[in-house]
C-alpha cells in the first residue's frame, strides 16, 4: 500500500535479493546443489537460472548434455564462468546384467561416460540400480559387477554413488544398496542417498547411521504430496521442492547429516508443472525451498553435529493479525468496490494525502481501495500484515529471496516494509505496538457519512478477516505456498480439490498461529484459461458472528447475495436434518451451511464485481477450521452463470 502506486504498478518496482545476501552461507554448511532436470529451458538457460539463485553446483542430466550444442569442454568453462561447479554426471543406468555380454558393452559405455563426467568438471557420476528383467539378483553377483564397475570408473579417476531407486528390479532400498555396496568393497564406489527413493517407500532413514563413514558420496533430496499412486509416476510427475510436499524433510535432513555427510544437498525433480515455468522462478523456489529447510532442521535439532553451524536465517516473528486489505480498481471499477463495502457496513475513513487510496473501515477491518491503474478491473493486490518485527521478517523474506518493493515514499509517509509475493501480491509487514499505526497517519480523514440504524435482528458487525483468497497461474501454486509457509512461517494444510464448472480447482490454506491470518490459494484449470476466462482476482472473507443478520444487513443495504439454487438447500436438509425455521432462513438469505465434527460454517458471497473480485462474510462456530469446500461447486457454479438481465 502507498500513494503512487498499486501492487502491480510502474512507479514502485521490486528489488531482487543477491544470492548470497543476508550471510546465509557458513563455512561447514552443505554446499548447495540442484540438477539440470528441474528446470526447463535450454541447458544454457538453466545455468544461467542456477546461477542467479545463488547454487554452488548443479547435476549435469544426459539428455540436456545431449540436446546441447556445447561440447563437454565448452559448458564447463560456461559453468565455471557463472562461478558453478558441476557436483555430478547423471544417470548411468542398468549397470549390471545376468547377461555377459550386456555387462562388456556396459563396461564400455562407462568408460566412455567417465571421460564426458572428467570434461564436464565432474569426478561424480550416478549409477542407478537396475529396472531391467536382466538385473542381477544375487548379492554376491551383483557386488562383483559393481566392483568391476569402479575399476573402470577409478581407471579414470571418477568415483560412483550407486542409488536405490524404489522401483528397482532387485536393490530397491537404501539398507540394501549400502550392504551391496560395502560388498563391492572398493574406493571408487559409493552410496547415492535420495530422499524420495527413502521416503516414497516408507523407510526410515535412521539406518543413514549405519552406512560406513565417508560412504555417502552425495545426497538428493525432493519432498512430495502422499498420493495414492505407484511410486515411479509419483517420482515422475510429482516431486516438488521440499516444503511443497508432505515428507518429513527435515526429519531426513537431520540423519544425513547427523550421519557425518558433508557433500552437496542437491535437488532433484521430476515434475511436470515446474517443467513447464521459467526456469529463473524455479531455481528461486529450489534456494528458498533449502535454505527454509536448513533453517528448520537445526533450530529444531540443536544437538546435531557442532560442524553444522546454527541457523542463519532471522527468525519468523509471529504474524499476529491483519493490518489491511488492499484491493486495485481502475477510476472505472472503483466506485462499484466501495459501494460494495459501504453496503457491507464500511465507512470511508481517509484519503490518501499523496494518492489515489481511500481507507475504508469497518470497526478493526481496514480495506485499502487504489484506484490508480486503468489496466486492472478489481483484485486483491496486498495484504498488509501486523507483527511486533516487521523489520525483522523483511529481511527474513529477503534472505529467503523475496524480491524486496523499491517505492517512492514521500515526505512524512510511513515506510512499510514491503516484499512481492510469487504472483505479484504485495505482502507489507506494519507494526502491531501503537505506535505502528503511523501508516493511518498517511489518510487524512473523509467528511462523517450518515450511516442507517440497523434493524433489530441486523447488528452484525465483521470482527475481522477470515482469509484472502488469492488465485494462481497454473504453474506457480506449489511455489507460492512455499513462499508463505518460509517466509511468514504459515502452517499449509493438504491440498484439496473441487470440481468447477471449467474443471478441477486446487486450493491449499496456510495458517498463522491460532488461525489470526489465513491464506487461501487456489489454481484454475487450464481449461478455463484457454476460453479466455479470468483465473480469478481473489476474495476476501470477513468474519462475523452472525452471518445470518450481516446478510440481512447487506441485503438492506442494497447489497446483492450470489444466488444459490434452491437444490442446494433441499440437499442440506437430507444431510444435515436441520430445523425447518433455520433452513427457511438460510435460504431466504442465500447463506451457505457446512458442518464438521468440531463446528460449524456459515457463509454467503457477494455477486463479483467485473466477475471477478468478490467478498464472502463467514462465521465460524465451535472448532471449524475448513473453508466450506463441499459448497465451493455451488458458489462457482453461480459465479460463472450469465449476469442476470
Amino acid at each position: 500500500m502507498d500513494g503512487g502506486t498499486t501492487a502491480h504498478g510502474t512507479a514502485a518496482r521490486a528489488q531482487a535479493v543477491p544470492a548470497g545476501a543476508g550471510g546465509f552461507r557458513g563455512t561447514h554448511e552443505l554446499r548447495t546443489s540442484i540438477a539440470t532436470v528441474c528446470l526447463a529451458g535450454t541447458l544454457d538457460e538453466k545455468l544461467r537460472a542456477v546461477a542467479a539463485a545463488g547454487f554452488d553446483a548443479v547435476e549435469v542430466f544426459e539428455p540436456d548434455l545431449l540436446a546441447s550444442p556445447e561440447s563437454p569442454a565448452a559448458l564447463r568453462r560456461r559453468v565455471e564462468d557463472l562461478g558453478l561447479a558441476v557436483s555430478l554426471f547423471q544417470p548411468f543406468r542398468d549397470v549390471d546384467d545376468v547377461d555377459p555380454a550386456a555387462v562388456a558393452r556396459n563396461a564400455h559405455r562407462l568408460h566412455r561416460k567417465c571421460e564426458l563426467a572428467l570434461e564436464l568438471g565432474t569426478d561424480l557420476v550416478l549409477v542407478c540400480s537396475a529396472v531391467h528383467p536382466g538385473a542381477v539378483r544375487d548379492d554376491a553377483l551383483l557386488a562383483e559387477q559393481l566392483h568391476a564397475a569402479a575399476e573402470v570408473a577409478a581407471s579414470h579417476g571418477v568415483r560412483l554413488a550407486y542409488e536405490a531407486l524404489a522401483w528397482g528390479a532387485h536393490v530397491s532400498d537404501y539398507r540394501h544398496a549400502a550392504r551391496v555396496v560395502a560388498a563391492a568393497d572398493h574406493p571408487a564406489l559409493g552410496n547415492c542417498l535420495d530422499s524420495f527413493h527413502v521416503l516414497s517407500r516408507g523407510d526410515d532413514p535412521a539406518g543413514i547411521a549405519g552406512i560406513a563413514p565417508g560412504k555417502v558420496f552425495f545426497y538428493q533430496i525432493a519432498d512430495a504430496p502422499k498420493l495414492s499412486m505407484d511410486v515411479l509416476p509419483l517420482s515422475r510427475h510429482h516431486r516438488c521442492f521440499p516444503g511443497q510436499g508432505e515428507f518429513d524433510l527435515e526429519g531426513f535432513h537431520a540423519a544425513v547429516v547427523g550421519s557425518g555427510y558433508r557433500g552437496p544437498v542437491s535437488l532433484e525433480v521430476f515434475n511436470d508443472l515446474a517443467r513447464q515455468a521459467d526456469p529463473a522462478t524455479t531455481a528461486v523456489d529450489g534456494m528458498r525451498s533449502l535454505r527454509h529447510l536448513r533453517d528448520r532442521t537445526f533450530r529444531h535439532r540443536p544437538s546435531l553435529p557442532p560442524a553444522s553451524p546454527a541457523p542463519s536465517l532471522p527468525r519468523a516473528p509471529a504474524v499476529r493479525s491483519w493490518a489491511f486489505t488492499e484491493v486495485s480498481a481502475s477510476p472505472a471499477t472503483a466506485g462499484a468496490v466501495t459501494g460494495l463495502l459501504a453496503q457491507l457496513g464500511f465507512t470511508c475513513a481517509g484519503r490518501h494525502r499523496s494518492g489515489p487510496l481511500e481507507l475504508w473501515s469497518s470497526g478493526d477491518v481496514r480495506v485499502v481501495v487504489n484506484s490508480r491503474r486503468d489496466d486492472v478491473r478489481a483484485q486483491v493486490s496486498a495484504l498488509g500484515l501486523a507483527t511486533p518485527h516487521p523489520h525483522a521478517l523483511h529481511e527474513r523474506a529477503r534472505t529467503l529471496l523475496a524480491p524486496a518493493v523499491d517505492r517512492a515514499v514521500g515526505p512524512g509517509e510511513a515506510e512499510i516494509p514491503s516484499v512481492v509475493a510469487p504472483d505479484g501480491t504485495w505482502v507489507q509487514f506494519c507494526a502491531d505496538e501503537p505506535a505502528g499505526d503511523g501508516w493511518l497517519a498517511d489518510f487524512a480523514p473523509c467528511p462523517p457519512a450518515p450511516v442507517p440504524a440497523p434493524r433489530e435482528g441486523e447488528r452484525a458487525a465483521l470482527t475481522g478477516v477470515d482469509h484472502v483468497a488469492l488465485p494462481q497461474r497454473f504453474a506457480g501454486f506449489d511455489g507460492a505456498a512455499l513462499f508463505f509457509t518460509s517466509v511468514l512461517g504459515l502452517d499449509p494444510s493438504p491440498t484439496s480439490v473441487v470440481p468447477g464448472p471449467a474443471g478441477l480447482v486446487r486450493t491449499r490454506a496456510l495458517t498463522s498461529a491460532g488461525d489470526a491470518v489465513r491464506v487461501v490459494l487456489s489454481v484454475a484449470p487450464t481449461s478455463a484459461m484457454l476460453r479466455g476466462r479470468p483465473p480469478g482476482a481473489g476474495h476476501i472473507a470477513f468474519a462475523t458472528d452472525d452471518a445470518l443478520a450481516a446478510a440481512r444487513a447487506f441485503r438492506r443495504a442494497g447489497g446483492r447475495p450470489l444466488p444459490v439454487p434452491g437444490n442446494y438447500y433441499d440437499d442440506l436438509e437430507a444431510r444435515f436434518g436441520l430445523d425447518e425455521g433455520f433452513l427457511a432462513q438460510l435460504r431466504e438469505n442465500s447463506v451457505l451451511y457446512d458442518r464438521d465434527a468440531d463446528g460449524e460454517l456459515l457463509h454467503f458471497s457477494t455477486r463479483s464485481v467485473s466477475r471477478e473480485f468478490f467478498v464472502e462474510v463467514v462465521q465460524r462456530t465451535g472448532g471449524y477450521r475448513g473453508l466450506g469446500e463441499a459448497n465451493a461447486p455451488v458458489r462457482m457454479a453461480a459465479q460463472a452463470a450469465p449476469p442476470p438481465a
